[in-house]
């Protein structure tokens, strides 16, 4: 069976891992124990032979209706058929032990037959697990994995797979409960328990919404948005990753296939003003903190991205037996960028700590120290070429977003000694922001074209450029913005929507292909036209992005215009973060980054 359409997909999660759960009633998606783990079901990046877990009414078929239940990540999928109404409630507790996956299935009216079907392949498809009963249930073993599915339905194998079928009457509730553990352990005897989970998660993700303070226009995509961060949170470490999944491909077909189950230093700041801006100070703190361990040590060997506990070592491969999300290969797991030389990083560090300071989060003075570490980098190498936020794969440039945030961890760092009282060479840190901020002008600057450009000399824009005055480079007003936003907006939209930058010069990033408009480029579009004064526009633009979020409210990374489809990997804490930002800044929220 061919992978579903992308919007297909709800999320399950338990702040160690998460699923993604199709229309039809399948969990195509899920790795154990942790995000970054081999997946055991792979079919979203195959067929159902590399692993599925579909419970649905015996007759198939898309649910007639679903949805998460409140602001919660539970989900009720239900199907009305010739032979009545059935549900199938799906979740994950977050009880911070053993990954667990519930599935209820509840008769509403009438006498449904209803059929399951599991197929695990760990290791993403690549192992069939060797099945036995127990007193707990069905255990599939491979290696270091146990799974063990418990439900007290009878099941059977058929093909190499594990199926049961059965009828629910209306008030009739029927639970299935997969549970993992390391294989030298036994799972938990969870069954009894499913409905008594049921009601702890509900309570959780219900008291945890609770706390957002965002009471704007937007509330209720502001509170899906949230808690889909929440969701994408690695609860030990507090690490958000980037996505829940691996290889969905920014163009359909195409190569541009990566592995985003990581925690990028880039989207610190952003995600800070989401959290700090909507009332999750534990959670702005827990990330400050994964920020401060992971970027410990040599200033030098700072990465733009790291594992969820900090792991500094990504290797790329590549999964030769997985043909790809409808034919996009090669699968990858691991990513390479992880090596890359990318300027911009360590003043988002900078920005992200500064932020972080400005919002009264307690910083140690071994924070400052790594600070002020990080600043003796810069000063000796801001004037270096680099690969950029946008990690291409082509030859490394002088980009123009990259000094900017070069001067923006300075000025941070003067703004620390003037307001909070830190010790530096304040004289010293101002003159360099000066010769940066005189160098990014004079080089990085089309006085003909009245634009800022992507790299030094080139003709290329980038949407990048957007967040120039958002860090307070320069601000709204001044003619060189106004410019550079009429110049983006209208060399790299795409029916409205912002491409990072023109991927027709395949010399930009080294690599064949296109993609799709970058759905956070164009939420920086919207706080561009709002902040030189487009606010109709503005505001236009902004109900557009929402109306590509699916029937659940989640939006992948990117937008393929000429299809009408999201691409790339789901959900996508980027474009989550630039909603929520976004809807705060339209509503008269200030997410104003600058120090000084």
């Amino acid at each position: 069976m061919a992978s579903a359409p992308i919007e297909d997909y709800a999320l399950l999660g338990d702040l160690h891992t998460a699923a993604l759960l199709g229309r039809d009633g399948s969990i195509d998606w899920l790795c154990l124990p942790r995000f970054d783990s081999p997946a055991c079901f792979a079919a979203l990046l195959h067929d159902e032979s590399a692993g599925y877990w579909r419970i649905a009414p015996a007759a198939g078929g898309p649910a007639t209706r679903r949805g998460y239940r409140g602001d919660t990540l539970v989900v009720d999928s239900e199907w009305d058929t010739g032979d009545g109404t059935v549900r199938v409630t799906d979740f994950m507790p977050p009880r911070g032990k053993a990954a667990d996956v519930v599935r209820i299935v509840e008769g509403i009216s009438g006498r449904v037959p209803v059929r399951m079907d599991l197929a695990i392949r760990f290791d993403y498809g690549n192992v069939v697990p060797w099945m036995r009963r127990s007193e707990e249930g069905l255990i599939a073993v491979a290696g270091p994995d146990t799974v063990c599915l418990s439900s007290p339905v009878t099941m059977r194998g058929e093909n190499m797979t594990t199926v049961a079928e059965f009828e629910v009457s209306a008030g009739d509730k029927v639970p299935f409960v997969l549970t993992h553990t390391p294989s030298h352990l036994l799972p938990d005897a969870v069954r009894s328990e499913a409905m008594h989970a049921l009601g702890k998660t509900l309570s959780f993700w219900q008291n945890w919404i609770d706390q957002c303070r965002y009471r704007g226009q937007w509330s209720d995509a502001v509170r899906r948005a949230v808690i889909t961060l929440k969701a994408l949170t690695y609860a030990p470490t507090g690490g958000i990753v980037a996505a829940a999944t691996t290889s969905l491909p920014e163009s359909l077909g195409g190569v541009r296939n990566w592995d985003y189950r990581y925690c990028w230093l880039r989207d610190a700041t952003f995600t800070l003003q989401a959290l700090l801006g909507t009332g999750y100070v534990a959670e702005a703190k827990a990330w400050r903190e994964w920020l401060v361990r992971a970027v410990a040590g040599d200033p030098a060997k700072l990465q733009i991205m790291y594992g969820l506990d900090g792991t500094r070592r990504l290797p790329e491969l590549t999964l030769d037996w997985l043909s790809g999300y409808e034919g996009s290969a090669p699968v990858r797991v691991g990513n390479d960028a992880a090596g890359q030389f990318q300027l911009d990083v360590w003043g988002e560090v900078l920005d992200g700590l500064n932020l972080a300071l400005d919002s009264g989060l307690e910083c140690e003075d071994t924070a400052w120290d790594i600070q002020r570490a990080l600043l003796d980098f810069l000063e000796g190498n801001w004037h270096q070429p680099d690969a950029s936020l946008w990690e291409v794969r082509g030859p490394q440039r002088h980009f123009v977003h990259s000094k900017v945030m070069a001067w923006a961890g300075v000025d941070r760092a003067v703004h620390a000694v003037q307001t909070h009282g830190r010790d530096g060479p304040v004289d010293r840190w101002r003159a360099l922001a000066a010769a940066i901020h005189a160098d990014v002008c004079e080089h990085g600057f089309d006085a003909e074209r009245q634009t800022f450009t992507q790299s030094y000399g080139s003709a290329g824009l980038d949407s990048a450029l957007l967040l120039i005055p958002r860090v307070g480079f320069l601000p709204w007003d001044d003619p060189r913005v106004v410019g550079t936003v009429a110049a983006v907006q209208r060399e790299l939209s795409s029916d409205g929507f912002l491409r990072r930058y023109d991927t027709d010069q395949g010399s930009v990033d080294g690599l064949p292909g296109s993609e799709g408009a970058f759905l956070v480029c164009t939420f920086w579009l919207a706080d561009a036209l709002h902040g030189i004064g487009r606010r109709d526009e503005a505001r236009a633009l902004f109900e557009r992005l929402l109306s590509l979020r699916n029937d659940v409210g989640l939006l992948s990374e990117e937008y393929d215009t000429a299809a009408g489809r999201l691409v790339g990997n789901t959900p996508q804490a980027f474009s989550m973060v630039g909603l929520v930002n976004t809807a705060r800044g339209l509503s008269g929220e200030s997410t104003r980054t600058r120090g000084i």
